[in-house]
C-alpha cells in the first residue's frame, strides 16, 4: 500500500466513523459497522486507530476544534465590536447548522465521560483561554467607552451557546410534536439565527 493510498484510507475511515458517531453515538457504533461502511476489514480500522475509543477521540477532537474556532471567526480587523459579535454568533450558528448532531454528541460524552474535558484541555492547550481573553479585552474596551453595559464575557458566551445550541436540541421535538418537515425547520433556523443575533446585541446595550 502506497503512502498516498495509506493516508487516503485513514481519512476515509475517519470520515465514515465521524458520520456514524454523529448519527448513532459512541456506544451504538461498532468498528465492524465502520469497516463495512468504508469497504475494508475490521483489522484495518484497528491498524490505523487501535481501538474504537481512539477513533472516537480523533473525531471528537476534530469537532471540538471546529466548535472552538467557529467562535473566533471575524471578517477583518476594521469591524466594529458589534459587527465582530454578530459575526461570532453567525459563524457559531452556521457551524451548528452544518453539524446538527454535534450538540447531542458533546452533551452525551461530556456527561457520561467527564474525562473528555481533560482531553480537551490537554489537546488544545491555551487555545480556549486565548479565544476567551481576546474577546474579554475587546469587551472591556467597549465597556470603558460606554458603548456596552458592564457584563462578563462568560455571560455573552453562554448566551450565544445556549441560544444557538438550543435551536438544534429542540429540533427532534419540533419535528415530532409540530410535524415540522426538514425544509420548514431550515426556514425556521434561518430566522432564528437573526433573532439570536438581535437578542444578544440588544442585551449589550448600555
Amino acid at each position: 500500500m502506497s503512502a498516498e493510498t495509506d493516508k487516503s484510507m485513514e481519512i476515509k475511515i475517519l470520515e465514515t466513523a465521524e458520520r456514524l458517531f454523529l448519527e448513532k453515538g459512541l456506544s451504538l457504533t461498532s468498528t465492524t459497522e465502520i469497516a463495512k461502511a468504508v469497504g475494508c476489514n475490521q483489522a484495518l480500522v484497528h491498524y490505523y486507530f487501535r481501538t474504537k475509543d481512539k477513533l472516537f477521540e480523533a473525531v471528537f477532537q476534530k469537532k471540538i476544534f471546529v466548535f472552538i474556532t467557529s467562535f473566533m471567526k471575524i471578517d477583518g480587523e476594521n469591524l466594529s465590536f458589534e459587527e465582530k459579535v454578530r459575526h461570532k454568533i453567525e459563524a457559531h450558528f452556521d457551524m451548528l447548522m452544518e453539524n446538527q448532531q454535534l450538540p447531542f454528541l458533546f452533551l452525551n460524552e461530556l456527561i457520561t465521560n467527564p474525562s473528555r474535558i481533560k482531553m480537551i484541555k490537554e489537546n488544545f492547550g491555551p487555545l480556549p483561554s486565548l479565544v476567551y481573553s481576546q474577546f474579554e479585552t475587546e469587551l472591556d474596551a467597549e465597556i470603558q467607552k460606554g458603548t456596552v453595559r458592564p457584563i462578563a464575557v462568560i455571560d455573552i458566551i453562554l448566551s450565544v451557546f445556549s441560544l444557538n445550541i438550543g435551536v438544534f436540541l429542540v429540533k427532534p421535538v419540533m419535528k415530532e410534536v409540530l410535524a415540522m418537515e426538514e425544509k420548514a425547520f431550515t426556514a425556521f433556523a434561518r430566522k432564528r439565527r437573526e433573532e439570536n443575533v438581535q437578542m444578544i446585541l440588544m442585551s449589550l446595550k448600555p
